[in-house]
């Protein structure tokens, strides 16, 4: 789990674009995928004409997925929503 957990919260690559991103670079997981971004993809994630409802479905579902799996550890379901540095 930890590797896991760590691959999410300190990528080093935005997943989208493929800008790398320093410890310091502050990023957001995909409510699409779960795969960690830089803040200029979020940006241009939340403009998709999909993404209320996706957004929506998407914590409901994580928030009971990992809080039933897993504690929610180190609060994955909000680092959706909420940036973050490694």
């Amino acid at each position: 789990m930890d590797d896991w957990k760590e691959s999410l919260t300190c990528a080093l690559v935005c997943s989208r674009c493929k800008k790398d991103l320093a410890t310091d670079d502050v990023r957001i997981l995909s409510v699409y995928d779960h795969e960690p971004i830089c803040m200029a993809c979020k940006a241009e994630e939340e403009k998709s004409p999909d993404y209320d409802e996706v957004s929506k479905n998407m914590i409901g579902a994580c928030i009971d997925d990992t809080e039933r799996l897993y504690s929610d550890p180190g609060g994955y379901c909000y680092h959706h929503f909420y940036p973050f540095k490694c």
